[in-house]
């Protein structure tokens, strides 16, 4: 089983996002905080179930859906690294996932 490591600026998109839509309904902020929660745990089983993403297909990435959001994570020698979580209507800015992986 791979060890799932959660960085900390993941955990402030995740934050963001759900007090942004928290603004609306709580308790769907809730719900989408689980959600994500859940799905980033069955990466401990099948850390390589995520799709390489569309825009960077030659890479080590790999992302999760979970509407609204994007999961961005890396798996390497047995950990799994979440290191980046966006709206899925934003555009991908590839310079933020290499700033994150010196923070890891």
């Amino acid at each position: 089983m791979a060890r799932l490591i959660w960085t900390e600026p993941a955990l402030q998109d995740l934050e963001e996002i759900a007090e942004y839509i928290s603004l609306d309904d709580v308790g769907a902020a809730k719900r989408l905080v689980q959600k994500v929660f859940n799905v980033v745990e069955k990466l401990e089983k099948y850390p390589e179930s995520g799709r390489r993403p569309p825009e960077l297909k030659r890479t080590q990435y790999r992302e999760k859906i979970v509407g609204p959001c994007r999961i961005f994570y890396r798996f390497e020698k047995g950990s799994v690294y979440i290191l980046y979580i966006m709206r899925g209507e934003r555009q991908l800015r590839n310079f933020i996932l290499s700033e994150r992986e010196k923070l890891r």
